[in-house]
């Protein structure tokens, strides 16, 4: 606060002693905020509470029985989502604020426990049978519906973390969902397509400024789930490793230009370190494989982690420098 200025003011007469003492003492006496404080132990709360809750259960499951159990885990459900459909603001595609400071709070307990009451009829009376894409398939879209209707984002990654679960039970055989003999390949697969699909949400969802800060949600989720899908081919189709490398060098250019573009040193961060996951195993399979090297390629695979090792510090220091330059 400029106090001089105020004192010229009060030197010209234009404000009292009075109120020139108030303002010289206004800095002492600001407030400081709890805001990051509050959230963090509401959220944990709000954990706790689901927490409690199944451990409740299942340390009481024998002596209150399993309809107490569903009646108690639904009125909870039931009576967070009425309160939120009766204080929500209107809705809007734009982005909408919390009516209050524990609205946010509610909402996520109402939906975790819905997930609980879903999951506990499937596990204990078998309400979906083995259509177990439908135990999921109906959470998710509720869960989607609840992100864009409160404007939630924190619901949003309950509802992408659905999606994914839904799309890898819809992939996969019930007899060899029942097995848990997973088939790799066709997991990578849909791996790769779901993040592609989640990329084109976010593209769509800003440019359509349909819930535009739901972006780098879906992005994140995409970004993710294209690099570990492409890593993990690298390691499945050992044959193919380097047409998969290739793949991931394009995927980390997309976001390279993104992250330049955004400004968004956390797309830099993330694409350069499983770039240099990619790379590293491409250099010691060329190492071992190609080179045919024994101890000297392990002594030169020592030297490439340290030399890499610095280069990416330098690198991303350098880039750090060239997005807040931009």
């Amino acid at each position: 606060m400029n106090i001089s200025l105020f004192e010229r003011l009060y030197a010209d007469g234009v404000i009292a002693e009075s109120s020139l003492q108030k303002i010289k003492s206004a800095p002492g006496k600001q407030l400081f905020s709890l805001y990051w404080e509050i959230k963090t132990i509401l959220y944990l709360g709000v954990l706790l509470l689901s927490g409690g809750i199944g451990i409740l259960i299942y340390k009481n499951i024998d002596s209150i029985g399993h309809q107490a159990i569903l009646l108690f885990i639904a009125l909870i459900s039931a009576g967070s989502f009425f309160y939120c459909f009766k204080t929500k603001l209107p809705f809007s595609l734009q982005k909408v604020a919390s009516p209050n400071l524990f609205f946010d709070y509610i909402l996520l307990l109402g939906c975790l426990t819905f997930i609980s009451f879903v999951g506990y009829v499937q596990f204990q009376y078998h309400v979906f049978g083995n259509r177990f894409g439908l135990a999921t398939f109906i959470p998710m879209m509720i869960l989607f519906f609840t992100a864009y209707y409160f404007d939630q984002v924190a619901i949003l990654s309950l509802a992408i973390t659905n999606l994914g679960a839904w799309t890898g039970i819809a992939v996969t055989p019930t007899k060899i969902l029942l097995a848990n003999d997973f088939n790799n390949n066709t997991f990578i697969i849909m791996g790769l397509l779901l993040g592609t699909i989640l990329i084109a949400l976010g593209v769509l969802t800003n440019n359509k400024k349909l819930k535009a800060h739901f972006e780098f949600t879906y992005t994140n989720f995409g970004l993710h789930l294209l690099f570990i899908s492409c890593l993990a081919a690298m390691f499945q189709f050992e044959n193919l490793y380097l047409l998969w490398f290739l793949l991931l060098i394009a995927i980390s250019y997309f976001f390279y230009q993104k992250a330049i573009k955004e400004k968004s040193f956390y797309f830099l961060l993330i694409l350069s370190l499983y770039l240099y996951i990619g790379s590293s195993y491409v250099v010691i399979r060329l190492l071992f494989d190609v080179a045919k090297l024994d101890i000297g390629g392990v002594y030169l695979a020592f030297i490439y982690f340290i030399a890499s090792a610095i280069g990416i510090i330098l690198f991303l220091i350098k880039m750090n420098k060239k997005i807040k330059s931009v």
